[in-house]
């Protein structure tokens, strides 16, 4: 199956204003986190958190938590895009939506500092460090992961859920953001620069990496709608699949994009000698590896009935892209 035979499994949204919609709910969300634990307070550390997380974005894992949410909610034949009136929308994921979207600014705060990526652009302005400076930027990394975690823990008790499924919530968002999962794969990257790593080795490292929180995103949405175990399967194997689609794209845009178009500093890859999928499979071949995997992903959940148009919308997101 490629990604153009989606549409004939999952009828298409309109995409332009699906993710228009998903982003400007969790721009609020975002908003009201912010608010809500912050408050007025002042100083650098919590200047840099604002920054960090109320600039623009893909929003992807925020926008899977919704979209989980109201498939496992409703079924492939429910839902329908987001609505944001009143309580029991299809929108009431979207402080869950904003609680990963933190641990995902988080990763991108460290992942630019000069130890790392040492990287001045990021979503097309300054990245953290530059306007804050390093110590600071370190510093409000490290406090968003606990925020982070209180704000899952809030939103998942706000949804009425048990003392169980705030845990697991909990649990799965930080397993994913961990040692485990998008920390070691982070350091299992830097440790591969330089290295000429095998497909197999590059996969390993970027399931963890960027697939970890992605897939995370999928269960936490899956768990808040109280989902089956099989549907929370196919949620996990979609997940996996789109956050490995989602890197191989990244690495496909690092070479034929420019800076201007991907909002950060293109050729990254490059001056790192880090082994990539273009550098494995050509450019052409990474997109086939791309486009097979999301298929691959839509397939299993068609079989549990919840592919839904929005899911089947950020499958095609994922791999066709421009930044």
């Amino acid at each position: 199956m490629t990604v153009s035979r989606l549409a004939e499994l999952a009828p298409p949204v309109d995409e332009a204003a699906f993710f228009a919609g998903e982003r400007a709910l969790i721009a609020r969300a975002l908003d009201e986190l912010v608010m809500r634990y912050l408050g007025d307070q002042q100083g650098p550390v919590a200047d840099a958190i604002r920054y960090a997380v109320q600039g623009e974005g893909k929003r992807l894992r925020g926008i899977l938590v919704m979209a989980a949410y109201r498939a496992a909610r409703d079924g492939a034949h429910g839902g329908g895009v987001a609505s944001d009136e009143g309580t029991g929308s299809p929108a009431d994921a979207r402080a869950l939506a904003a609680a990963i979207e933190i641990v995902h600014a988080y990763s991108l705060v460290h992942d630019d500092l000069p130890c790392m990526d040492n990287d001045a652009m990021r979503r097309g302005r300054p990245t953290v460090h530059m306007v804050h400076g390093v110590a600071v930027a370190t510093a409000a990394g490290m406090a968003m992961v606990p925020l982070a975690a209180r704000a899952a823990a809030d939103a998942a008790r706000e949804l009425g859920l048990a003392p169980s499924q705030v845990g697991e919530i909990v649990r799965v968002l930080m397993r994913a953001s961990g040692a485990g999962g998008m920390v070691g794969g982070q350091l299992l990257d830097l440790e591969g620069e330089g290295l000429s790593l095998s497909l197999e080795d590059l996969e390993r490292i970027h399931r963890r990496k960027t697939g970890a929180l992605i897939e995370a995103a999928m269960a936490i949405g899956g768990i808040a709608a109280g989902a089956d175990a099989a549907r929370l399967e196919a949620f996990a194997r979609y997940g996996a699949a789109v956050g490995l689609a989602f890197q191989i794209a990244d690495d496909v845009l690092d070479v034929t994009g420019t800076t201007d178009q991907l909002g950060k500093t293109a050729g990254k890859d490059a001056r790192f000698r880090k082994s990539t999928y273009p550098a494995l499979l050509g450019v052409d071949g990474a997109r086939t590896r791309a486009e097979a995997l999301v298929a691959e992903a839509c397939e299993g959940l068609r079989l549990c009935d919840v592919l839904t148009p929005e899911l089947a919308a950020v499958a095609r997101f994922t791999v066709t892209r421009s930044s």
